[in-house]
């Protein structure tokens, strides 16, 4: 048997007991094997270690639940504690995080679960497929877990500023200006997972920060949790100074769909090369999403179907 005392640091324990402590019986039900003792801004636990760990693990998301809402309502605690899950029979592993709300955000499809659990065993991991997939959204709730539960100090999200048909010297307004459209895509996850007001401190003290793949030469990340969005436009060489910006514990995930490529005719897809040069290598991952990960409007995946099924008529046409 193991003992351990945690601390509720910068939260009064009535919000977290409830009022007379009418909360507390809820949490030891969702603990039946431990003795779980409050005294005030302390909780003494009694029981087996991995038992006590996943208390840890659970009362961290209830406390950064709080610290992230100032309150904790009676639904919300229910999530965050799994009753609803147990009460449907699963244990609610497949929940990433719990966003805005209390709302838990999960693996949602097979390969978007093997995005996650492939993140627990590599630094790298290459995700690719069609639009839809839910590929960089998994990939931002995992960075947003790692830094609520301190295991990184930053998230740095990164995309190529280039799109098909547009250039930036076209668009009004200045650099700012000219690059948030393409950034849009992650600033609408991120506020998904994290409130409006924290998200704006986290921006502002560059907890997070957002910025185009150029401005990443010359860095070293070090202790971040890292994405490349779209990397399927970044060059061989863009692509090689990004993953060479890899730092003492930091984690990186390159996302992109190798369908959708739009580099002039004369760059190649630096994430095709790395796809063909790292797979296999310890250490790194490839996971490849499909048409059956698609999570949009179920047309989305016919769409993508359609188009598919005419780039193979085409290329075998050519053939002839």
């Amino acid at each position: 048997m193991s003992e351990k005392t945690i601390y509720l640091e910068g939260i009064e324990p009535v919000v977290l007991y409830g009022v007379h402590n009418s909360r507390v019986d809820r949490i030891r039900a969702a603990f039946p094997r431990l003795k779980v003792i409050p005294r005030g801004s302390e909780i003494k636990v009694v029981g087996e270690e991995e038992e006590i760990r996943r208390f840890e693990e659970v009362l961290s998301r209830v406390l950064a639940f709080i610290h992230d809402h100032n309150t904790l309502g009676e639904e919300d605690l229910a999530d965050l504690l799994g009753e609803r899950r147990r009460q449907r029979g699963g244990d609610g592993g497949d929940v990433i995080i719990y966003g805005i709300d209390g709302q838990p955000i999960r693996a949602r499809t097979v390969n978007q679960a093997r995005l996650v659990a492939e993140e627990a065993r590599h630094d790298l991991i290459l995700a690719i497929g069609p639009a839809g997939t839910g590929k960089t959204y998994t990939a931002i709730a995992l960075a947003v877990r790692a830094l609520k539960n301190r295991e990184v100090k930053r998230i740095v999200l990164t995309r190529p500023a280039v799109e098909a048909g547009e250039h930036l010297g076209f668009l009004p307004g200045d650099m700012r200006d000219k690059l948030d459209p393409y950034l849009q895509p992650l600033y609408d996850a991120l506020r998904d997972m994290i409130p409006y007001k924290k998200l704006l401190a986290y921006l502002e003290d560059e907890t997070i920060q957002i910025a185009p793949l150029a401005y990443m030469r010359g860095r070293t990340l070090e202790n971040a949790f890292v994405i490349l969005d779209e990397g399927q436009n970044a060059t061989v060489s863009q692509l090689k100074m990004f993953l060479t910006r890899m730092g003492m514990n930091s984690k990186f995930i390159v996302t992109g769909d190798v369908t959708q490529i739009d580099l002039p005719r004369r760059e190649s897809s630096g994430l095709l090369q790395a796809i063909r040069l790292l797979e296999g290598i310890e250490g790194i991952a490839v996971v490849r999403f499909g048409p059956e990960d698609i999570v949009r409007h179920p047309l989305v995946k016919n769409i993508v179907d359609a188009y598919d099924k005419d780039e193979r008529k085409n290329n075998a046409n050519e053939k002839k």
